[in-house]
């Protein structure tokens, strides 16, 4: 169910390409949801939660590198994350592991491990504006890192499985 909202955030969340059927997608849903603890969120629909992950070129200049990150940018990038793990774990039925460590400086990486495993190996720079132009992009890139691991699991089964 999803309203047309008048925020410009929203209104371009909502008429997106259909990213918000994907798996990946709905997963990170979920976990924003669970963040919940009041039920004030309980009648917003998927992209009007989801739209904080969108940042445009305009607020994405507008953000200073200079300092800590923000802990609302902090809880995206371990929302988005996290979201790739589960998603992990529901396509592959194998325990994930995620490491996920960040400078000061808005520079760290993500690890995603099972058995001995290493399934994804992230990079991560400039933590401070973490976002997606769309959530189409968001939706698109959260399904390849999927996607990816799940091709690392397939080619190496007996490791995944040790």
């Amino acid at each position: 169910m999803m309203t047309a909202l008048s925020d410009p955030r929203f209104t371009r969340a909502v008429s997106d390409d259909g990213s918000l059927a994907t798996p990946f997608m709905k997963c990170l849903a979920r976990l924003v949801r669970a963040h919940d603890s009041y039920g004030l969120w309980k009648d917003k629909c998927d992209a009007e939660l989801l739209a904080n992950f969108t940042v445009t070129e305009e607020q994405r200049r507008a953000i200073p590198v200079i300092g800590d990150p923000e802990p609302d940018v902090l809880l995206r990038l371990d929302l988005f994350y996290a979201a790739v793990g589960v998603v992990i774990e529901e396509r592959s039925g194998l325990l994930i592991s995620r490491t996920l460590e960040i400078s000061d400086e808005g520079i760290g990486r993500v690890l995603f491990t099972t058995r001995r495993l290493v399934v994804l190996s992230k990079t991560l720079r400039d933590v401070h504006r973490f976002g997606f132009n769309t959530l189409g992009k968001c939706a698109k890139t959260g399904t390849k890192l999927v996607k990816d691991a799940i091709k690392s699991i397939e080619t190496y089964p007996d490791v995944a499985r040790a």
